[in-house]
């Protein structure tokens, strides 16, 4: 008997393993219908999605509603916002109070020429709000997030979007991940550039929104506030979430809707018909078969 076993043991080893991997691209998806109202009824046959120009076949589709929010405060506190910091403070608090539920999380980091954690990861709006407002009274007492950098000048956004994808955000799983910045978008002293920044939350599947708060001189944008608004534009559009000008809508209104949306997502995942990890970008165009809607995802990811 023990040789027997001891011959099929054998036999069991010598027979060659075939690993499968199996290697899913998820993505989070809004969808809209012309006039900006939130589409929930959306099924997996009514959605396409195209890589580099090639079918994809949908595996998973679910509503992701039931999934927690993890978010992400990024605010600016450069030269050029200190007049909004009251804004902020109170806006923030709107927000929180709107999006935040039993089970959600959420972080705050404030930049200017150093990126501070004032607040990590917590279920309470009042943390939060604790944090920021000691802030204002002792910037130096906060950890920073990222290497610890000399910048020159005082503005380093992209550095700050890019630092909380890395650091915060890469390991959370089975949340939604949203990223909210309050900033006029300017730039001037980060290590990574805005497509750095694209990248981080275009491959952590991260959505970001921002508020805008532009110092307007004389009633008129000039070509550094031109500047900020398409940096923005860019980071928000291409990670599928959308900017907000605070002097154009009531922020609460802009809340409102940003908390609408993220209460309506949906998740959708397909295996790639290109399995190689060459770390190309792939151009992911997601659509509805249902005339008039507009779904909004991330533009790509990079096969890494």
């Amino acid at each position: 008997m023990a040789l027997g076993v001891l011959a099929l043991q054998a036999r069991a080893q010598s027979i060659p393993v075939l690993k499968v991997e199996t290697h899913l691209i998820d993505t989070t998806v809004s969808v809209h219908t012309p006039d900006g109202g939130l589409v929930q009824d959306l099924t997996r046959d009514e959605l396409s999605i195209v890589e580099d120009g090639v079918p994809q076949t949908i595996r998973f589709f679910s509503r992701a509603e039931q999934l927690p929010l993890s978010i992400g405060l990024v605010i600016d506190a450069s030269g050029s916002q200190e007049k909004f910091v009251k804004e902020h403070e109170r806006d923030i608090a709107e927000f929180l109070r709107q999006v935040l539920a039993p089970g959600d999380q959420a972080f705050a980091v404030c930049f200017g020429n150093h990126l501070r954690l004032v607040s990590d990861w917590t279920g309470s709006g009042a943390a939060i709000m604790d944090g920021l407002r000691s802030f204002d009274k002792d910037v130096g007492h906060f950890p920073e997030l990222g290497p610890i950098e000399e910048r020159e000048l005082g503005t380093a956004l992209d550095d700050a979007v890019y630092y909380s994808v890395t650091e915060r955000m890469a390991n959370v799983h089975q949340r939604r991940r949203v990223l909210l910045v309050f900033s006029d978008g300017e730039e001037n002293s980060s290590e990574h550039d805005l497509l750095d920044a694209i990248e981080a939350a275009q491959n952590a599947d991260v959505l970001v929104y921002a508020i805008r708060y532009t110092d307007l001189e004389h009633g008129k944008m000039n070509a550094r506030d031109r500047y900020g608004v398409r940096a923005l534009e860019h980071l928000t559009g291409q990670t599928g979430g959308k900017q907000y000008d605070a002097h154009q809508m009531k922020v609460s209104q802009a809340f409102t809707e940003i908390a609408g949306e993220l209460r309506s997502l949906y998740g959708v995942a397909y295996q790639s018909t290109n399995r190689v990890r060459d770390g190309s970008y792939r151009k992911v165009v997601i659509q509805s078969t249902r005339p008039g809607l507009i779904v909004r995802a991330r533009a790509g990811y990079y096969a890494r």
